[in-house]
């Protein structure tokens, strides 16, 4: 085997792969590659290969949309049942904004403005309990601007006094939106974090 030919198909097959071109005619596209590369008259000319190309990717990012967009259906959906269900329990409250909201302990030190810089320890996690993100697991509490955070945070924690250790229930639209963040947050989804209030910096 020429190791350096298949190294190079292995290049051009994860790519394929990843646009999601897996039902390809593996014998018809290595007959291509052996015509461009030998010279020999192609079977069919450049300007229509363009076109078939291009129209495979439109597909192929229309048929993405489509996922996508269900997908966000689906847990949009499941965020504002899981929120109407949580507003019924007791010591949870819900402000105006969607925002919910659960005391796990009182503090009594000072408590923060939207423009004060604040220490927390948290831990975030999906309504369906995965953790995405935890200052507990890094054992290193985190310091920010409350102005600089997503909106349910910057409510929520300006309800907190230092020593003070809350639940929030955040609908997606005070968390990361229509987008979501990164690959753990998805789009449209509601979080929940647990915030203690270290330090008013």
């Amino acid at each position: 085997m020429d190791k350096l030919s298949y190294a190079l198909g292995i290049g051009i097959g994860s790519q394929l792969a990843g646009m999601g071109a897996k039902e390809l005619n593996i014998d018809d596209f290595a007959q291509a590659i052996k015509d461009v590369i030998s010279g020999a008259e192609l079977k069919v000319d450049n300007s229509e290969a363009q076109t078939l190309v291009q129209n495979f990717f439109q597909e192929q990012e229309a048929k993405q949309q489509a996922a996508a967009a269900e997908a966000g259906k689906a847990a949009k959906q499941a965020g504002e049942a899981f929120l109407a269900e949580n507003g019924k329990k007791d010591g949870i409250v819900t402000l105006p904004s969607g925002l919910q909201y659960q005391v796990l302990k009182e503090g009594n030190g000072k408590q923060p403005k939207a423009t004060d810089q604040v220490k927390c320890h948290y831990e975030g996690t999906l309504i369906d309990g995965t953790v995405f993100d935890s200052s507990y697991q890094r054992n290193q509490p985190a310091t920010f601007g409350l102005n600089q955070v997503i909106a349910g945070w910057t409510e929520g924690v300006q309800l907190m006094q230092e020593g003070a250790k809350y639940r929030f229930f955040i609908p997606y639209h005070l968390a990361y939106g229509e987008r979501g963040a990164g690959a753990s947050i998805p789009p449209f989804a509601a979080l929940i974090f647990d915030v203690e209030l270290i330090e008013v910096v």
